[in-house]
């Protein structure tokens, strides 16, 4: 089994405490991560349990597969 992750860079942020009516940074939205044997397969898979999906506005995603799992973490502040 391999790893997949869902992506969608359809998505925006707004600063904390922001007032603005325009979002402040274009990102990208994690969607889902999840095992399987292929990309097809865990898309359909995807979609089957997260019918959700289809009442929000994205429509492009992206998926690549994980190789590795673990996570380094920085801060920009300390």
């Amino acid at each position: 089994m391999n790893k997949y992750i869902f992506l969608t860079f359809e998505w925006y942020t707004y600063q904390p405490n922001s007032e603005a009516t325009d979002p402040d940074i274009e990102n990208v939205q994690m969607l889902w991560i999840w095992e399987w044997s292929s990309k097809n397969e865990a898309f359909e898979d995807l979609k089957d349990k997260n019918k959700w999906l289809l009442e929000t506005s994205f429509n492009e995603i992206y998926c690549h597969e994980l190789k590795d799992t673990k996570f380094d973490y920085f801060y920009l502040k300390v």
